[in-house]
């Protein structure tokens, strides 16, 4: 009897020449930012391109750190993060879950009108949910950054695409040996789609942490600004806190910045890429 062998394609030099390519293209901003962060504020405009390891500097760190409550920024950006995406990641899988293996009427309209929020424009959304945080005394509150936006449709279209591919059979021997619903979700369905929820996981924590748009009409009050909003006013701290201050000064404080609020989501992603991946090609591939 023959037996066919199977080998995978070994991929050729030129692919290895394009895909270091690719990653010294990617790489290489923020190599840049982080190391020009380290280099004298004059030396970012004089010679951006060069990097000496004999001038390196704290003190666009220092002189950041002194401008900017960024310590404020990344506690009400972690507190957010922690309590949405908490919200976010036990909500919407049981969503999905209802709208993937539940038969009930009007389940068709519902998703449909689901699928129809995601055309909305975020900007359509900001003035109707500002007036409903004004008229519940939300405004400049925790409150009003974590709950819009905590159970999204994105989400939900997820988790149900990813649950439609669970077997009925896998739930019905599951309800034959007297499990309740919930205990089927987190015992038979949770970890069959771990993939995937590690993968919206990835995603959410990263929308969350890179929100701009909210938060910047949400509050005006320092004390609950994000990372985010906080880094968006460091020019304007930076001039207005320092008499003479120039555009390398305020290049350095930037790209300082910049770097710190680089590290959490780089680290994130490094982390977690392996889980990102295989969620992202979860169902993809039929076996």
């Amino acid at each position: 009897m023959r037996h066919k062998s199977y080998s995978q394609t070994r991929p050729s030099p030129w692919q290895y020449v394009v895909l270091a390519g690719l990653a010294v293209l990617f790489v290489y901003p923020i190599w840049w930012a982080i190391s020009s962060s380290l280099k004298p504020a004059n030396d970012i405009v004089r010679s951006p391109l060069s990097f000496s390891p004999g001038s390196l500097t704290l003190d666009n760190y220092r002189a950041m750190l002194d401008d900017v409550p960024l310590g404020t920024g990344f506690l009400n950006t972690l507190l957010v993060v922690a309590v949405k995406g908490t919200l976010t990641m036990c909500l919407c899988p049981l969503a999905g879950y209802a709208f993937a293996k539940y038969r009930f009427p009007g389940r068709n309209l519902l998703f449909g009108i689901l699928m129809l929020t995601l055309m909305l424009p975020t900007l359509v959304l900001i003035i109707p949910l500002l007036l409903q945080m004004s008229q519940l005394g939300w405004v400049n509150t925790y409150q009003a950054l974590i709950l819009p936006g905590s159970i999204d449709a994105f989400s939900i279209f997820w988790m149900r695409q990813t649950i439609a591919a669970v077997p009925d059979e896998l739930l019905d021997a599951g309800r034959v040996d007297g499990a309740g619903e919930l205990r089927i979700f987190a015992r038979i369905v949770v970890p069959v789609i771990r993939p995937g929820i590690a993968a919206l996981g990835v995603l959410t924590v990263m929308n969350i942490y890179n929100d701009f748009v909210w938060p910047v009409v949400a509050v005006n009050d320092e004390s609950h600004q994000t990372l985010q909003v906080v880094l968006s006013t460091l020019a304007q701290n930076v001039t207005g806190n320092r008499i003479g201050a120039d555009f390398s000064t305020v290049w350095g404080e930037l790209l300082a910045a910049g770097s710190l609020a680089l590290l959490p989501v780089l680290l994130l992603f490094v982390l977690l890429q392996r889980h990102f991946i295989n969620g992202i090609l979860a169902g993809s591939v039929k076996g």
